[in-house]
Order: C-alpha cells, then structure tokens, then sequence
C-alpha cells in the first residue's frame, strides 16, 4: 500500500514540480495532469494484461507480480492451484474407485436415463459379451436380447432380478447370471451382474441328492413294509417266516449301509482336510482291504462253483502315507470291493501300490470285467450315479462309494483316475501327491 501511494505521489508530484518551475500554476496543473493520465494508462494498461491473461492462465504466467493487478493475479494463480488440486484428488479418488468396480468379480453397468452404457468393467463384459469401449453408448437392450431381460429392463418384472443365461452358455458347460437395476442418481441406473451358476449347480445337486435318497430309502422301506404286513396278516409256516426275515434283514442292512455312506460323505465334506502328522502303514492297510476283498469275492463267486475270481495283489509298497487312515482305508476298499462285485466269475483283479516318475503314489486297482462307456466316465464319482442301475443294486452297491473315493482324493490333494474299455475291463486309479510320501517305518524285529 505505501508503496502505491509513493508511485502515486512520484507520478504526479514530478510533473506537477516540473510544470510549476516553467510555467507556475498554471504548468503545474498540467504536469499533474499530464502525471494522472500516464498513470491510468499504465494501469490500464496493466489491467488489459491481467484480462487477457485471465482468459487463459494455464498458457503463460501472469503478466506483473506488482501493484494491486499483481496481487490479483497471485490470488487467482492461488486459487487455480487449489482447484487443480482438488480436482487432481478427486480425478484420483474416481480412478480408484473405478479400478475398484474394475477389479469385482460382479459385472458393472452404468446406465444413462434412456438405458445406453455409460461404463462397464471387463467383468459385465465377459458376461455379457460387451466390449467396455467399443459398445459406450450403445442400447443395452440391443446387446442384451433375451426376453426376461427385456421385460424386467423395460420395469414389467415384479421380481428383484432377473436370471439368463450368460454370453458364454453352451448346453455343456451352462452359464447363469443374476442381474439386478438400481436407480440412482437423475433417472441413471446401476446394472449389477452376478455368475450364479455354481449357486444353480448346487441347488439341482440338493433336489438330485434329496430324490435319490429318497428313492434309495423308499425301496427297501416298501420291500419292508410289504414283509411285515404279510408275516401280520398271513399264517405262515417256521420256513417261510425265516426266509421272510432273512430278506426283511438284507433290506435292513441296505439301508445301514446307505445312511453308513451319507454320514461318512458328510463327514468328508464338513471337516478340514487331513495333516501329515498321522503316518498310515499301507501294508497293514492292504492287507486287511486284501482279506475284506477275497471274503466278498468267495461270497459271490464261491469256488465250490468252479469259476472264483483271480485276485492279484502285488508286493506291499516300500512307503507310506501322511494322511488320515480310516479315509484312505474306505476309500481304497471301495475301488477293491467295486473290482469284485463287478468282475463276473473267472475274471482276473490286480491290485498294486507304485511310485509314479514325479514322485507321486498310486494305487491302481484294474480288473477284467464288463467296462464302462466313455459317456459315463466323466459322470463317475458323482453321488448315487450308476452306469447300470440294477446291476448295481444286485451287486449291493449304494451308489455312494465313488463320491466317497473322490472326496477322500481331493481332500489329500489326489485325484481319482479311470479309464476303461467297453468289454474289456476299467482301471481306477487312486493317486496322492509326492508330498503325502514318507518312507516306511522299519518292520518291528519281534514281529
């Protein structure tokens, strides 16, 4: 402010002085006046600058870091640098929360009053086949053309959303979405899209899972049911009475059995995966499956009938097993028992544990019986699947024993492997990973 005011007084107290020494007053009205108007047109001047610059002052720095335009243009270079500032965060704040809606495994779509897309992240993309930067602006009731969609879009869906099937469907590998519209904003509208098929998966599972053990207890229970009301309404002799309970007894045990298989496939499902602290002898453990195996088999193909079953198990391995023992017990016994229940009289089984060349363990269990149809194999495994139904309820089988191999597989980081030949015979194949491999402990002396 002093400052001013002595440029001021300089400007006009000069010629003014000036003016006085030549002319008197006179001059030295018009030495001040002279003063006064170079002084306007300096600031003018300077002002003109300051407008000029003020239009555009990201192309140049100011024009005069001096007097009261000076000051001005600090204050406007100041605000302009908060501004870019804020806006600097701000852009950075959405960019985040982009990448944030970029990185959702849920489909994104942003949606502008009439419905064209505004964004969308790769995830609506892939299930909607929608390219995020081609398909901007485009209708997304012209990409997404299927009649529940259209309804729902077009707000005659009573329901919070909608399924369809997904951009990569096929009938053998389906895909199902979830979508769901939000409004917000003026008349936008947030476009939510989820992969539910593993949920849609899961919930035909239960349905199967229900019918079927619903149909495998409603079987024995009528089988049951009929022997009592007969044994209760008929006189029947010593013989038929027994005969009658012998087979009110095998039902009994069928159904034993499967409730045996369903607790143990929940118990599978619902607890942790086994450690390595516990070692399993796999001489002992295939020593009993060998003893269990050659009793079923004298059982359905006595030898008293001239053609029993060759059962061929190889020298015990040399390793054992970190693991759960009663899991792999029930596992192992389940391919061994299958083997013997379906390998007609005079067929061969070989049973042999060896180490694969990356270190893992396998048992493969092959047999010479009926085989399996391609179409079936990649179906085995699943619960209450059977290639031949009444064969398989002939032969005692619950339909459950696979599942169970499957799941003691996958819980010791395994797999179960089958490959088979129509009319020639099947191998199942149990393999563990080279970790579950520890050298064997030495044989007791005394024993």
């Amino acid at each position: 402010m002093l400052s001013r005011t002595l440029v001021v007084v300089l400007a006009l107290g000069l010629p003014g002085l000036t003016g006085g020494l030549w002319q008197g007053w006179p001059g030295a009205t018009a030495g001040v006046a002279v003063g006064a108007i170079t002084l306007l047109a300096l600031d003018a001047s300077r002002g003109q600058r300051f407008l000029r610059w003020l239009r555009q002052p990201e192309a140049a720095p100011a024009p005069t870091r001096r007097g009261r335009w000076g000051e001005a243009a600090w204050r406007v270079t100041q605000a302009l640098n908060d501004e870019r500032t804020q806006v600097g965060e701000v852009a950075q704040r959405l960019d985040d929360f982009l990448a944030a809606l970029q990185a959702s495994p849920d489909g994104v779509i942003l949606l502008d009053p009439p419905g064209r897309i505004e964004w969308c992240n790769e995830a609506a993309g892939r299930h909607f086949g929608i390219d995020p930067r081609r398909d901007l602006m485009q209708y997304i009731g012209h990409l997404v053309r299927d009649p529940a969609f259209a309804a729902y879009l077009a707000g005659q869906h009573n329901e919070p959303e909608v399924r369809l099937a997904g951009h990569a469907h096929t009938p053998a590998r389906p895909v199902r979405l979830s979508v769901q519209l939000r409004p917000y904003g003026a008349g936008h509208r947030l476009m939510l899209s989820r992969d539910v098929t593993a949920l849609v998966q899961a919930d035909a599972m239960r349905r199967d899972f229900v019918a079927n053990v619903s149909h495998e207890l409603r079987t024995p229970l009528t089988v049951l049911a009929g022997f009592v009301e007969t044994i209760q309404s008929l006189p029947l002799s010593e013989d038929e009475r027994s005969r009658y309970l012998d087979l009110m007894a095998t039902q009994s045990a069928r159904m034993r059995t499967l409730i045996d298989d369903l607790l143990t496939l929940s118990r599978l499902e619902g607890s942790p995966p086994p450690g390595a602290g516990e070692q399993v002898d796999l001489r002992a453990l295939t020593a009993q499956c060998e003893t269990e195996a050659r009793g079923l088999s004298s059982l359905l193909h006595p030898p008293e009938g001239g053609r029993p079953q060759n059962l061929r198990f190889a020298a015990p391995p040399d390793f054992a097993l970190a693991g759960a023992a009663s899991e792999l017990r029930s596992a192992i016994s389940n391919l061994i028992n299958n083997a013997v229940r379906y390998t007609p009289a005079g067929g061969v089984i070989e049973v042999r544990w060896e180490r694969l060349p990356d270190g893992r363990a396998s048992l493969s269990v092959t047999d010479t019986g009926p085989g399996i149809a391609p179409e079936h194999l990649p179906r085995l495994g699943e619960r209450f699947y059977r290639v031949d139904r009444s064969r398989a309820r002939e032969s005692g089988g619950t339909g459950l024993g696979l599942a169970i191999t499957k799941h003691v597989a996958q819980r010791h980081g395994g797999q179960l492997q089958v490959s088979s030949t129509l009319g020639k015979g099947s191998c199942f194949a149990l393999v563990l990973p080279a970790q579950r491999v520890v050298a064997a402990a030495a044989p007791d002396a005394d024993g």
